[in-house]
C-alpha cells in the first residue's frame, strides 16, 4: 500500500463516521478526542514493526514486543472510543501483551517456554471477553438472571442423575 491509498482510506472512514454522527458539531478537538489512538498509538506500533521488518532485521527482534503491544492497545482504544464500551474492551489490554510476546516468539528464536505466558494471557483475555460480553447480553434481557438460574439447576440435576462409571 502506498501513502495515497492509506490517505484515501483514512478520509473515507472519517467521512463515513462524520456522516453517521451528523447531530454533533465537529472540529479539531472532537477529532482528537475520538481518534487519538489512530493518530498516536497505532502509528507508533506500526513504526516498531516497520523498524524490524525494513530497517533492523533479525537482530532487533525485541522491537516487536512493544510494536505488538502498542498496535493491539491502539486498536482496543480506538474501538472503545468509537463505541464507548471501555467496560467490555479492557481484556484487550491483556491480549496486547500476549500478541507482543507471540510476535517475539514467532520471529525470534522460538523459545518454547515463551508459549506458557502467551497461552495464559490469551486464555485469560478470551475468558474475560466471553464472560463480560455474555454477561452484558444477558443483563440486557429481562429474563437474564432467571435463565441462568434455570441453566444452573438443570446442569446440577444432570450431574447428580448421571450414572457413575465403574472402572
Amino acid at each position: 500500500m502506498n501513502l495515497r491509498t492509506i490517505g484515501g482510506l483514512v478520509l473515507l472512514l472519517l467521512g463515513a463516521f462524520m456522516f453517521l454522527n451528523q447531530g454533533e458539531l465537529w472540529g479539531p478537538g472532537k477529532l482528537f478526542a475520538y481518534f487519538w489512538p489512530t493518530m498516536f498509538v497505532i502509528p507508533l506500533g506500526l513504526f516498531f514493526h516497520w523498524l524490524y521488518f525494513v530497517m533492523v532485521g533479525r537482530k532487533g527482534v525485541g522491537v516487536l514486543i512493544p510494536g505488538g503491544i502498542l498496535l493491539v492497545v491502539g486498536i482496543v482504544c480506538q474501538i472503545s472510543m468509537l463505541f464507548n464500551n471501555w467496560g467490555y474492551m479492557w481484556p484487550g489490554f491483556i491480549l496486547a501483551v500476549a500478541v507482543g510476546l507471540f510476535e517475539f516468539y514467532w520471529f525470534g528464536n522460538r523459545n518454547k517456554w515463551l508459549l506458557i505466558p502467551i497461552n495464559i494471557l490469551t486464555v485469560l483475555s478470551i475468558l474475560f471477553f466471553a464472560v463480560f460480553s455474555i454477561g452484558s447480553m444477558l443483563g440486557k434481557l429481562s429474563l437474564g438472571q432467571p435463565v441462568i438460574a434455570i441453566l444452573f439447576i438443570v446442569a446440577g440435576a444432570a450431574i447428580l442423575m448421571r450414572k457413575k462409571k465403574e472402572y
